[in-house]
């Protein structure tokens, strides 16, 4: 089979492991946007626009499972166990 992830321009595609417990993210980017792909374990994924004092919404995706984070948005990615993703992201990680 195939499965088509992302049909757009970018400049990275990151694998990241995280930790049970572990937090990321915790941010937002003024320019860049990246969709995250799981290949094994769960996101439980808070977000909000930038600047709104409005509750965080969230969400919980598990293994193959997509997601996408546009510019200015805060986000924040908890792992309640092992999860191994991938990013695509519109800017180069070079940092």
């Amino acid at each position: 089979s195939i499965q088509p992830l992302v049909d757009l321009m970018m400049r990275s595609a990151v694998m990241i492991e995280s930790k049970a417990g572990s937090l990321r993210a915790n941010h937002y980017h003024k320019t860049d946007w990246h969709y995250a792909y799981i290949i094994e374990g769960e996101i439980n994924y808070f977000w909000r626009k930038k600047n709104e004092k409005k509750k965080l919404e969230s969400k919980i995706f598990k293994k193959n499972e997509m997601f996408f984070t546009p510019p200015l948005v805060e986000h924040a990615m908890f792992f309640p166990i092992k999860t191994s993703f991938i990013t695509f992201a519109k800017n180069k990680r070079d940092h």
